[in-house]
């Protein structure tokens, strides 16, 4: 029961000092006011019975998707053989981490020049986000797969594509789902200022548009609608890999 309660009441703190916040705000800034939890939720269930909140959630999530997609094929190869072959581990490491320090948004102004307005550059960021933790962790759990594995399965005439198939990649899956979980993580939070450049719809133009038409509670609606779905995906993220784990 206790363990139950713990979390609503952890989210019941945290909407008195929001509401407290709010308050206080309120009396150096009017406009602070439009930031409280009674318009906020008041503009959340409006948005909820209407349909243009949800369209804009559903192009974020396939925008999720896609990213995420082109960052597993391209991650999960290049860790396998960055965790088979020392030398391309040598040659690349180096490169690998190099770019990966690189904020994905500091792309971004070359991503639109190149790519051109739209959804292309949204994909490229937050795949390039996405790339490295699912990457790193193919290749970790590739250096950690049992060796007597892989010579039981040369001794047994496998070829190189059964191997692949039938010990290295269910061998890594856990590693690779926990790189899948780091990286919703970051495509999630690269989501948004990704949407807020060069495209007329998702969640990020949604709250630059609530900005712009000052209407500062559908703003704030928003933000808790990107937090409770990124909890979502992160949820959904971790029970996939503790399934997989006590398969």
């Amino acid at each position: 029961m206790v363990g139950i309660l713990l979390p609503f009441a952890g989210l019941l703190a945290a909407a008195l000092l929001w509401a407290a916040g709010a308050g206080w705000l309120g009396a150096v800034t009017p406009v602070a006011a439009s930031f409280s939890p009674g318009p906020t939720v008041d503009a959340l269930l409006q948005l909820l019975q209407g349909r243009d909140l949800w369209e804009h959630v559903a192009l974020s999530l396939q925008r999720v998707a896609v990213g995420l997609v082109i960052a597993l094929l391209l991650g999960i190869p290049l860790g396998v053989l960055t965790g088979l072959s020392p030398l391309f581990s040598r040659t690349t490491t180096p490169l690998f981490q190099f770019a990966r320090m690189i904020s994905p948004l500091s792309w971004m102004p070359i991503a639109v020049m190149v790519l051109g307005v739209g959804d292309a550059p949204v994909y490229f960021l937050l795949a390039f986000a996405a790339v490295w933790p699912i990457l790193l962790n193919t290749a970790a759990g590739v250096a950690q797969l049992d060796p007597n594995w892989l010579l039981l399965a040369r001794s047994l005439s496998a070829t190189r594509r059964e191997t692949l198939l039938r010990v290295i990649l269910p061998g890594i899956t856990a590693h690779i789902l926990t790189g899948v979980r780091l990286a919703i993580g970051i495509i999630w939070i690269v989501l948004v200022p990704a949407e807020m450049l060069g495209v007329s719809a998702g969640l990020g133009y949604f709250i630059l548009d609530s900005r712009d038409r000052l209407a500062y509670s559908d703003l704030m609606a928003a933000i808790l609608v990107i937090g409770f779905l990124g909890y979502l995906l992160d949820h959904a993220a971790r029970s996939l890999h503790r399934r997989w784990l006590h398969a």
